[in-house]
């Protein structure tokens, strides 16, 4: 459903709000895909994703690459682990702690969603040409380590 036309406002003129709205499309059809082509929840599967990444994470961890805060992280994380998707294994550093790896069952829900989100990234640049796909990830990758230099890391994502 479109919204009407209207003239753009000062927000709308706003990067951050244009890459919000972006992002929260992406996410509309993302998480459709995931669950018909992976078989599995958006959050959850965000969190595999970075578990197949990253692994062996710690949820602390896990909820910074997943961007979610620690609470939707960890019960992500176990709803992963119920489905035999990941282990919790003793973290070899912190004797109290766990991180999270993948099963073999996870590696090929991973494999197919790294697939799902392969596609859902070419379809959201397919509009640039391949030298604009360089330069907005270039220009990307700096916002975001300006972002985290002048305070944006270390707070907790919502959702």
């Amino acid at each position: 459903m479109s919204s009407p036309k209207r003239s753009p406002t000062p927000l709308d003129r706003t990067i951050t709000h244009r890459l919000h709205t972006l992002s929260k499309i992406a996410d509309r059809v993302s998480q459709a895909a995931y669950e018909a082509d992976a078989g599995i929840p958006y959050s959850e599967g965000r969190c595999l994703a970075a578990i197949g990444a990253f692994s062996p994470l710690s949820v602390n961890d896990l909820a910074q690459w997943a961007n979610l805060n620690k609470g939707q992280a960890s019960r992500a994380a176990q709803s992963l682990v119920d489905q035999s998707l990941v282990r919790k294994v003793a973290s070899a550093t912190d004797g109290r702690g766990v991180v999270l790896t993948l099963t073999a069952k996870g590696e090929r829900v991973w494999q197919r969603l790294m697939l799902v989100i392969e596609r859902r990234n070419a379809e959201i640049v397919s509009c640039l040409d391949a030298p604009e796909v360089q330069q907005l990830s270039g220009l990307l990758d700096r916002l975001v380590e300006h972002a985290r230099r002048t305070g944006g890391d270390g707070v907790e994502p919502t959702e």
